[in-house]
């Protein structure tokens, strides 16, 4: 360890996190569970697969106007 070392760098945002965390200890926890009721969710596959099927193949230019020529 050097003789004269700094002591380690916190930015103001991760000091105001660490600051916002000891003092709502559940919030981490409120995260979570705000994050599993909007995006952790059970694929079911045969769904999935449906969604695949039904796809539209996308033309390879697709701004341009189609022409009947």
């Amino acid at each position: 360890m050097p003789l004269f070392r700094r002591p380690d760098y916190h930015s103001e945002a991760t000091q105001f996190i660490d600051q916002l965390k000891a003092s709502k200890p559940g919030l981490e926890a409120q995260q979570r569970a705000g994050r599993a009721l909007l995006w952790d969710k059970n694929l079911d596959r045969s769904e999935q697969q449906e969604f695949k099927s039904a796809k539209v193949p996308q033309s390879a230019y697709v701004y341009q106007t189609k022409s009947d020529h």
